[in-house]
């Protein structure tokens, strides 16, 4: 008998087992650059952050203290500020994002590059003197991996990048003067530009980085609901949910826990980390993917596909099967075979569910069925009794934004003669029509309810088309259909 000591030592193999096991999420969601910047500058958009960067009080904000904080009071400063009128920014573009890993390569750098143009008026000339006015704005994305429920993308910090700014005339500015009016002119419009140097880097900070933190949130609260809208199984549905956000690269990766509910909301199954492998392939250039543990996909099979009986009177709904099932069995028993009516009947039950095996590339889905066969409908007990252990191909494809499945064949890979009224016999004289009898009634029943696939909403929430799908050794990986 095993004394404390063994139970002591055992238990903590156990726990060192499972602390040095590497935990799997039940679905990882990637998402490259290009859905990032595409997102960040849709709302961007929406938050109106053109029209903030052509509202900056120019003129005023060279008026402020320097930095240094000393009050612009000499006399040169203000005789130039005198002669301005009207200092306006008259045109403002944000180019292209770009995102790269942040120095510390621990988060994101979002790039936003600004190019604007600003008018200056003054007495000495009837005509505006454009000056252009280029800079970059660095928004920091980090991952907060907080407890489930709180984990969250997090706004880390916004400002000027670093040597991004460049201020100067531009080519076609109205400075065709000459003499002295010209060089007074030239010389107003560089002082200018020398004044913008320090003010603008801070006032797009104070006036454009809330903006983008407000367009970073609503990004993130999108990318949330869709997360987490139901995927329609049938009557019941199943739930994604934030685990852990990490980022690798300049990919973010969305770690999501699972869960499955019936039709009154109910949940059946819980899916959360564990010892399950799940491979995530590399994103390259793909926008996104979303990439779902084999439990997960085989629990949405089984939603699908629950638990059922198809009872079929042969002679009327398939004939030759039939006559083709009587002849065998007159091998087996002539009195049974002559037992065989015009109502005799086949009942198929698919008492477990679905079993998904996922291999490279390929997939196939085993399944445990109960067949009997009786004389007629009326027949209160079955001739015989067969287990069936069949497989089918399990063919993954997409539509529009849909995942679909659907079974290529089946085939009878076992046959078990639980029970017979009628002798005992080898299955293996059965095992042709058997097969037949599962193509015919079994597989069209379960495609049909395949049929109306799988919808993955994110793929035309984010403008794509058509989504693509491929396997993994251990998952199943959808991404949207790149031309």
């Amino acid at each position: 008998m095993a004394g404390p000591f063994t139970f002591t030592l055992l238990c903590g193999l156990l726990a060192a087992t499972w602390a040095g096991a590497t935990l799997s999420p039940p679905a990882v969601l990637s998402l490259g650059q290009e859905i990032i910047k595409e997102r960040l500058t849709q709302k961007l958009n929406n938050h109106d952050a053109i029209g903030i960067l052509q509202q900056l009080p120019l003129l005023s904000a060279i008026r402020e203290k320097p930095a240094g904080g000393i009050p612009i009071l000499g006399n040169v400063v203000n005789s130039i500020l005198n002669h301005i009128i009207w200092l306006k920014i008259t045109s403002a573009n944000i180019l292209q994002l770009q995102v790269e890993p942040s120095d510390e390569g621990q988060g994101l750098a979002v790039n936003i590059p600004l190019d604007m143009v600003a008018g200056l008026n003054t007495p000495l000339i009837k005509t505006i003197v454009e000056i252009h006015m280029e800079t970059e704005v660095q928004a920091i994305i980090r991952g907060n991996t907080g407890e489930r429920g709180h984990a969250h993308l997090v706004f880390d910090g916004c400002s000027n990048s670093q040597g991004s700014l460049r201020i100067s005339l531009l080519h076609n500015s109205p400075l065709l003067l000459s003499g002295r009016l010209s060089f007074l002119v030239n010389s107003l419009a560089h002082r200018v530009m020398n004044l913008l140097v320090p003010a603008l880097p801070k006032l797009v900070k104070t006036q454009l980085c809330p903006v983008i933190q407000a367009a970073f949130e609503d990004m993130h609260a999108d990318l949330l609901h869709l997360v987490r809208v139901p995927v329609s199984l049938g009557s019941d549905r199943l739930e994604f949910d934030l685990l852990s956000p990490t980022i690798s690269g300049n990919v973010i990766q969305l770690e999501l826990g699972a869960k499955l509910l019936n039709s009154h909301g109910d949940v059946t199954k819980w899916f959360n980390k564990s010892a399950i492998s799940l491979t995530v392939p590399y994103l390259d250039s793909t926008p996104f993917s979303l990439t779902v543990r084999q439990d997960v996909v085989n629990a949405a099979i089984t939603a699908l596909l629950p638990p059922e009986e198809l009872v079929v009177l042969l002679d009327y709904v398939l004939p030759e099967l039939a006559h083709r099932l009587k002849s065998n069995i007159k091998v087996i028993s002539e009195q049974a075979a002559n037992q065989l009516g015009r109502t005799q009947m086949v009942k198929i039950l698919t008492r477990q569910t679905p079993e998904l095996r996922l291999d490279q590339g390929s997939a196939k889905v085993v399944q445990l069925i109960v067949l009997e066969v009786f004389a007629t409908n009326e027949a209160h007990h079955p001739f015989f009794t067969l287990g069936i252990r069949a497989s089918s191909e399990a063919q993954f494809y997409t539509k529009d934004d849909r995942l679909m499945l659907n079974f290529n064949g089946i085939s009878s890979d076992w046959i078990h003669l639980m029970n017979s009224g009628i002798g005992l016999f080898s299955p293996e004289l059965l095992k042709d029509i058997t097969t037949e009898l599962l193509v015919s009634i079994l597989l069209p029943n379960e495609n049909g309810k395949l049929r109306s696939g799988i919808p993955i909403s994110m793929v035309k929430a984010w403008g794509f088309k058509e989504a693509s799908s491929f396997l993994t050794k251990d998952s199943l990986v959808v991404t949207p259909a790149t031309s």
